[in-house]
């Protein structure tokens, strides 16, 4: 396996943090994962929308004293009464005769009434009753009326204990129907506020963001190393939040909107933070991703009430992180005729930043590493009216933000930050920050009081080359990675322009039983045909190596082999480095292979043959190489056997060819 540097311009600022003491963090906390935003720097009188706010369970409250109500309801119309028991009309003369019937009232054949004394309830042990009702026969010739008078019995002109009204009735008829409802609907609002992260049935999206502590310390352009291309271009914004009226007396408009592109970890996030810190004025950041819901609609409130309340602490600064989720460009088919949820969100962003509301006093700061796909209507003047690329760092900004992650680490008296700097070549901020973090990992776990250089050896090598495992391979096995490993390192070091050669090993890192690690001795920008090819003979070492020395090909290849491809399709297909198919870009840039085919079918057939030519042509050249300088092949691939890492020194060494010069800046 060979490990080189990627094809990508390193020349711009990259992102640092805050040390850990400061608590500084790239994006303030959320504390509550339904407001949608997050914001710091905004005055303590406009964080809320003034008076009283129910909170977010107030519906379930409602709920449950509907319950109570209907429960207490119930139980006072039914519990709270006595039952009235239906026995036969032969115990009810029984109970005549007795003497133990106190109240009468009847209507028709039909008699109610009460007991002096309690009798026992039929089929219910220990309970009793005085309340009853039964049918006088219509064939009986009884006196039951006379044997009433007799006993005294007290014959009422109404009910001794009355029906319900025909209200009371409804009621008590519809409560379980309502009790129902009222649950449906609560569940149904606390569904819709998962969805939308706090919207009830009329919306809710009344509720302020949260605000970030007050001692949480802002960023500034002094927390980001290496900005100061960056911070050129964006000294106006700062200038016209600081003092917007001096622009505005001019009659200038500052820029409504600027994006700032670039691959991630370059501190595109960090940066708006500092602008914003720079100006003293509120921040507000999302991802464009928590503004899409399930239900169409959310979206675009949460957007507008983002700019409102922007508008009520403007001057501000609006964050929208990965803005390609919801501005990819409109039209592509995918979409149901501009009504989906995505598509409404960004046509209010773009009615929002340049519309009939208007955002006087509010810049809004995108970030994205696919600009390409951005619809045009957000690109336009008015809306996001500059792009700022945000790269990977020079020499002199890795050194700036290695002094910045080192400022709170003790280093060694070796620690040498410069050489650091010249051995991560096309490393991010985020890249940085990692390698000091695993570095003073490393020196912890070792027991040391400080970090020394042999610390960020280790720590780049476990960065690049990934975590050391303890594989016991056996000889064979082990004198073939040698080989392979050999051919890699020894076409570096023979093939002119070749980055050179840092450290080649056969100890199994990641996936990977060896590694030889290229790179070169100073930031590069562009890549002319020869380094190209002689990076596709590099990669075709150890294949090359194998074949010759034992004849056979093994599948510790993949990797090279599909970066050879990826090198050589690029050169043909976007490059123009092909006599054949001409200075056209065929290929799709990296990333959107699969969003369609950019030529005709005969087209990228002569692009396959003409990359598979010139990487037979420079497999030839690497087995030519190598048959040549048998001898060094043979005398690097023992030393590396035996030692099993060799550095940069002790590879040239072993090969018996003398290290390049490094080049002076």
């Amino acid at each position: 396996m060979s490990t080189v540097p990627s094809l990508r311009p390193a020349s711009e600022p990259n992102e640092t943090r805050r040390p850990e003491a400061d608590r500084r963090q790239p994006v303030p906390p959320r504390s509550d994962a339904e407001h949608p935003w997050r914001t710091e720097g905004v005055p303590e009188e406009r964080r809320g929308l003034g008076g009283w706010k129910p909170s977010r369970n107030t519906w379930l409250f409602w709920l449950l004293l509907l319950l109570v109500f209907g429960l207490s309801f119930v139980s006072m119309h039914i519990t709270g009464k006595q039952e009235r028991v239906t026995i036969p009309y032969t115990s009810f003369t029984q109970q005549v005769t007795a003497g133990n019937v106190q109240q009468v009232y009847t209507k028709g054949y039909q008699i109610q009434g009460r007991f002096k004394k309690a009798r026992p309830f039929p089929g219910r042990e220990g309970e009793t009753y005085t309340m009853f009702e039964t049918l006088r026969p219509a064939f009986a010739d009884d006196k039951i009326y006379s044997e009433l008078v007799k006993q005294g019995v007290e014959v009422e002109a109404k009910p001794a204990q009355p029906d319900r009204g025909f209200v009371a009735n409804l009621l008590l008829s519809l409560l379980p129907t309502l009790l129902f409802v009222g649950l449906w609907i609560g569940v149904m609002v606390w569904l819709q506020r998962r969805m939308t992260g706090g919207g009830g049935l009329m919306g809710g999206f009344g509720r302020s963001p949260k605000p970030v502590a007050q001692d949480e310390r802002r960023a500034t352009f002094a927390d980001v190393a290496g900005i100061d291309e960056v911070e050129a271009e964006l000294s106006e914004i700062v200038d016209f939040l600081k003092d917007p009226g001096k622009y505005r007396r001019m009659g200038a408009r500052v820029p409504r909107g600027v994006l700032l592109t670039g691959p991630p970890g370059t501190g595109k996030t960090l940066l708006a933070r500092a602008v914003a810190g720079e100006a003293d004025v509120p921040f507000y950041s999302a991802a464009a991703s928590e503004f899409i819901e399930m239900v169409v609609g959310v979206g675009a409130a949460r957007v507008r009430e983002l700019f409102t309340e922007a508008r009520k602490t403007a001057p501000s600064i609006i964050f929208i992180d990965e803005v390609d989720t919801i501005g990819r460009a409109r039209g592509s088919g995918a979409t149901m005729g501009g009504h989906d949820e995505r598509e409404q969100t960004l046509n209010q962003i773009l009615t929002e930043m340049d519309g009939f509301s208007g955002s006087e006093g509010v810049v809004v700061v995108a970030a994205t590493n696919r600009p390409d796909i951005l619809d045009p209507a957000l690109l336009r003047p008015g809306r996001f009216d500059r792009q700022v690329a945000v790269s990977a760092p020079d020499l002199d900004g890795r050194i700036a933000i290695l002094r910045v992650h080192t400022r709170d680490v003790p280093l060694a008296a070796d620690a040498d930050v410069p050489a650091i700097g010249k051995m991560t070549p096309g490393m991010t901020g985020a890249e940085l920050a990692n390698l000091v973090n695993e570095a003073a990992l490393l020196a912890v776990k070792r027991g040391k009081d400080a970090v020394d250089m042999a610390d960020f050896h280790s720590a780049l090598e476990k960065v690049q080359l990934g975590t050391r495992r303890s594989l016991v391979m056996p000889y064979e096995e082990r004198r073939r990675t040698s080989y392979h490993e050999s051919g890699h390192g020894l076409l570096g070091m023979l093939h002119p322009g070749a980055d050179p050669v840092r450290k080649i090993t056969i100890v199994p890192h990641g996936r990977a039983l060896g590694v030889t690690v290229s790179t070169p001795e100073s930031d590069r920008y562009a890549y002319d045909e020869q380094y190209l090819r002689g990076r596709i003979i590099g990669a075709l070492g150890g294949m090359a190596a194998e074949e010759l020395v034992f004849g056979v090909v093994t599948t510790g290849s993949e990797s090279d082999l599909e970066q050879v491809t990826r090198l050589a399709r690029g050169m043909v297909g976007r490059w123009g480095m092909s006599a054949r198919v001409g200075p056209l870009s065929i290929l799709p840039p990296e990333g959107m292979e699969a969003m369609g085919q950019y030529a005709a079918q005969g087209t990228l057939d002569i692009v396959d043959i003409e990359a598979r030519r010139i990487v037979e042509e420079c497999y030839a050249e690497a087995l030519e190489t190598l048959r040549s300088h048998r001898d060094k092949l043979d005398s690097l691939a023992a030393v590396l056997l035996e030692e099993e890492t060799l550095d940069e020194a002790a590879a040239y060494a072993a090969a018996s060819i003398p290290r390049p010069v490094p080049m002076t800046k």
